[in-house]
């Protein structure tokens, strides 16, 4: 090999350390994080019976618990959303518009996700948070933690308590700004919407107080009376 040869060698290693190895973490990362989106779990088969719905997937109880004791809204009410929000679908998002009648188009709307979130809306929560790459709306533990955080900037500036889910859900559809103009006054379907997740919140509760035991004490070592509250 002769000198210049061996020089352009000695150049490029470091170049490849320096920039070859951030640029693999970022792909790694990538393919992590669509790899843990690709493989989120079928809507649970009864989303009628909010025992049956962690009875199937015992480790959404524990996110739901997390983000009632992080921000206060009640395990039914979140489930409640999620219901009415994407039916329990991950990767749920509003229908494609047609062009012309025919063509698929744009979509109405940037929600996305169990929890519908908006694209500026999820910025918020990512940015408030600290959140990082492996935060995806594809997630129900994040999912669950967006509506918790969400409910509690609605209750801190509207006053709205967080155990009013027709209310609260009500902000929710409509944003803040929209319900303190009481945009949904001219929406009836909207309004209807809300009846019934107060509705399954109730019902959802009801459910959870014959069963919520079970999910306290699920794992090995865990037992009675030590894992409830």
């Amino acid at each position: 090999m002769n000198r210049s040869a061996r020089k352009r060698r000695n150049t490029l290693h470091p170049a490849l350390y320096w920039y070859g190895l951030p640029v693999a973490g970022l792909l790694v990362a990538v393919w992590a994080t669509l790899s843990l989106s690709l493989l989120a779990p079928a809507p649970p088969r009864n989303q009628d019976d909010l025992c049956e719905i962690f009875r199937e997937q015992p480790g959404w109880y524990d996110y739901a618990a997390a983000s009632e004791t992080r921000w206060g809204t009640p395990i039914a009410t979140q489930m409640a959303f999620v219901y009415y929000e994407s039916s329990f679908r991950s990767h749920a998002q509003p229908p494609r518009t047609k062009l012309w009648g025919v063509i698929p188009w744009v979509r109405s709307s940037s929600a996305y996700g169990y929890a519908q979130a908006l694209d500026p809306t999820w910025g918020d929560y990512l940015n408030a948070n600290g959140k990082g790459l492996f935060v995806v709306r594809t997630h129900i533990k994040h999912a669950l933690d967006f509506i918790g955080w969400y409910n509690h900037l609605t209750h801190r500036h509207l006053d709205i308590p967080l155990t009013d889910a027709q209310h609260l859900y009500l902000a929710y559809h409509e944003g803040r700004t929209g319900y303190r103009r009481g945009t949904y006054n001219a929406k009836p379907a909207v309004a209807r919407l809300a009846r019934r997740v107060a509705s399954r919140a109730r019902q959802y509760n009801a459910q959870l107080g014959t069963c919520e035991q079970e999910f306290q004490c699920w794992r090995f070592y865990q037992f009675w009376p030590f894992c409830g509250d």
